[in-house]
Formats: structure tokens, C-alpha cells, sequence
């Protein structure tokens, strides 16, 4: 199989070291030519993905942010055909199915949307590696349901990464869920270092930190960007954060023990209700 990767950042990256691992055929595009240069000495990559080789692939995998995504495929539609399968990685589905399913309505080529559910704090190719995709979820958004044959192939083509889990779903319903799964808690934590506690704590804080504030090292224009394209999902999950941190506040404000008790109860609850203990 012959893979085409656009862009050679930590997913892009991470793509090309698995599909190469597994022996497939590697091209790829990257806007640093210095990194592309690397990939290609490293193994990682066979070749430049040039317009004029597009055709060739098998499938493709567009990993930019959402509009560079969109204005790749636009720019780039023309010289795709018929044979590839192209799939993007971005964080948010709405905007960029449409853009992109526009993009392969205009110049006939076959688009349907992804994301790859795995990552580190850590971005560039130099934090890639084969496994970063070795049992985590990856989700597909096709452009229609029915096309078995499509999702099918897709999910064929994805088996070389080593996901473990490939769900399928609506650009609507993937943005309402990843505004709770992954973009709070990157707000979250990246508001928690805020603290004026935050330069005493060495010496005195342990996994619960380190577990909290993971992900509050991040990529602020790939986050906004994300942020922004899914502004009022993520909006109506800050409010309801805000509307529950409200009652612990007031809580052990007032030093109602009772009332506090009861949050941490249904908290730890709901915790083993969605996750199993």
C-alpha cells in the first residue's frame, strides 16, 4: 500500500513511523523542508508526496489544522483522482467535513473525516513514534452511513497503525463529545497552572498534578483554532464545570460538611456509572 502523509508533525509524524514499520510505501509533504529532509533520511519516508503523486496513493491522510486542511484538499483536488482515499486528522468534524467533502464534490476524489484519539503534550515530529496509535481509539466520520464498502476499506486501510478501537459517527455528534473528552480538560488544566500556588509547588505535589496539568502544555495555535471552530459545545461544558464548581466552592465555603459530602458522593458515582470501578 502507498500511503501519502501531509504534514510531519507529531500525528503526521506518527503515521509515517507506523505504515513505514509495517513496510508500506511512505510518501510525504511537509511545509519544513528540513523535517521532510529528516524523514526521508531516517527511513520513515520513501519520498516527497508531490501533487503529481497523489494518484498513486492508496490512501492519504491530511494531518494540518482544520483550515489549512480545507485549503490543502482545495488547492490540491485536481491532481488527486479517483484511487485515493483521503481522510484528515483534526480535532473538530463540522467545519472541516464540509470543507473538505466540498473539496471532493468539486474534483471527484473520495474524502471522509478522522481522528485519531492519542497524542502527547509534546508536538513535532520529533515526538513521534510508530506505536502512538497502538490500542487507542480512532474515530471516522463518512460522508454517508450506508456506504458499507467505504468504511469497510477504510477501516482496512487504518489496520497498520494498530488502533484499537475505530468508531464511527456524525461530524455533530464527535464535536458535542470531544468538547467534554479532550477540550475541557485542555482548558481546564491549562487555567489550573494559573495558580498563584503553581511556582511553590516542587517538593509538595505528586500524581494528582502531574496528572491535572499534563496537557496544559500545549500548542496554543492548534488549540484556539480547535477551540473556536467547536465554540459552542466547548461553551455550554464550561458552563456546567463552572455551575459545579460553584457548589463545591459555596460548600466548603460555609463549611457544609453535609452538602460537600453529598458532591464527592455523586461524583464518585457518576465516575463508576461511565467508567466501571
Amino acid at each position: 500500500m502507498t500511503v501519502g502523509i501531509v504534514g510531519l508533525g507529531l500525528i503526521g509524524g506518527s503515521f509515517a513511523k507506523a505504515y513505514s514499520a509495517a513496510g508500506h510505501n511512505v510518501l510525504a509533504a511537509n511545509r519544513t523542508r528540513s523535517v521532510l529532509d529528516f524523514a526521508v533520511l531516517s527511513g520513515d519516508v520513501r519520498a516527497e508526496l508531490t501533487p503529481d503523486r497523489l494518484k498513486e496513493c492508496d490512501l492519504i491522510i491530511v494531518c494540518l489544522y482544520p483550515d489549512a486542511t480545507v485549503g490543502y484538499l482545495n488547492e490540491n483536488g485536481p491532481f488527486i483522482g479517483k484511487k485515493p482515499v483521503v481522510i484528515d486528522a483534526c480535532g473538530t468534524k463540522r467545519a472541516v467535513m464540509k470543507g473538505c467533502l466540498e473539496a471532493a464534490e468539486k474534483y471527484g476524489f473520495t474524502f471522509a473525516g478522522g481522528h485519531p484519539m492519542a497524542g502527547t503534550q509534546y508536538s513535532g515530529y520529533k515526538y513521534s513514534k510508530a506505536n502512538m496509535f497502538s490500542g487507542a481509539p480512532m474515530v471516522i466520520v463518512p460522508p454517508d452511513f450506508n456506504d458499507i464498502e467505504l468504511i469497510s476499506r477504510i477501516k482496512e486501510m487504518l489496520l497498520p497503525a494498530g488502533f484499537g478501537r475505530i468508531t464511527v459517527t456524525t461530524a455533530e455528534k464527535h464535536d458535542a463529545m470531544i468538547a467534554f473528552t479532550s477540550q475541557l480538560a485542555h482548558v481546564v488544566s491549562n487555567a489550573y497552572v494559573k495558580s498563584p500556588s503553581v511556582m511553590e509547588h516542587k517538593g509538595i505535589s505528586a500524581g494528582s498534578y502531574k496528572d491535572m496539568t499534563r496537557v496544559a502544555w500545549l500548542n496554543p495555535g492548534m488549540w484556539a483554532e480547535l477551540f473556536l471552530e467547536n465554540a459552542d459545545n466547548l461553551t455550554s461544558e464550561l458552563t456546567s464545570l463552572i455551575n459545579e464548581l460553584v457548589k463545591y466552592r459555596d460548600a466548603i465555603g460555609c463549611g457544609d460538611k453535609e452538602a460537600l459530602i453529598k458532591l464527592l458522593e455523586d461524583g464518585k458515582r457518576m465516575k463508576e456509572e461511565a467508567d466501571g470501578r
